[in-house]
């Protein structure tokens, strides 16, 4: 088998988007469970481990919908107050009005519950998951299927609980919805990264792309 190189997951991240336009043909329990355990190589050896709950059930997916869509009915007027791209918008609200068909829906959950304080602890509490959401997303994009992640279904997190029959000790972080495509989805555009890095101290920006200056007039 040929090795991985740097410029294979380079193109995978690059390519990355968020796939909300999601057809609800079946995906088989084989590649879920794939997906899943590259998923949690990336909190492997922590002492705080991701759970993943798969929802299949429609039931399920109908409830998780609908506070999808209590949660997202203020959040899009969030965004258009901050003028967010419409066709961000527009597959935000198409995912909305069609959540509970999307054939997988993976709850990425922390064993405990999140600490007030210190922040640090918050911090660590939420860095048990993420990167595992993260893998979970790169290995779906990698297998062709669209995938997305969103918090919007735990809006009401006594909901969530009372939805997925979970204990109280253990807190669900995410939601990843999983499905073949519909179409092809474009990766956002992104800034020069030197325009988001500093150097050693917050606003030393070294590497930040300089405005290209207007053409002298030689008429």
């Amino acid at each position: 088998m040929t090795p991985t190189t740097f410029d294979d997951i380079a193109s995978l991240m690059r390519a990355q988007a968020a796939g909300r336009r999601l057809r609800d043909d079946p995906i088989d329990d084989d590649t879920v469970l794939a997906l899943l355990e590259l998923a949690e190589h990336a909190t492997a050896g922590r002492r705080r481990r991701t759970e993943f709950v798969v929802v299949r059930d429609p039931d399920v997916r109908h409830q998780l919908a609908r506070t999808y869509r209590q949660g997202w009915s203020i959040y899009k007027r969030v965004l258009r107050s901050q003028a967010s791209d419409d066709a961000h918008i527009e597959a935000r609200q198409w995912e909305s009005d069609h959540f509970e068909d999307v054939p997988v829906l993976v709850v990425a959950c922390v064993d405990g519950r999140r600490p007030v304080f210190p922040a640090v602890g918050a911090a660590a509490f939420y860095a048990a998951a993420l990167p595992a959401v993260q893998n979970l997303l790169l290995a779906a994009g990698a297998r062709g299927l669209g995938a997305s992640a969103t918090t919007l279904p735990l809006w009401s997190a006594w909901e969530a609980r009372r939805t997925l029959g979970l204990p109280r000790r253990v807190t669900p972080v995410a939601v990843v919805a999983l499905g073949w495509p519909r179409g092809e989805s474009a990766a956002a555009p992104t800034p020069p990264v030197g325009n988001v890095v500093h150097l050693d101290r917050y606003g030393h920006q070294p590497f930040r792309a300089r405005p290209r200056l207007p053409a002298p007039d030689t008429a």
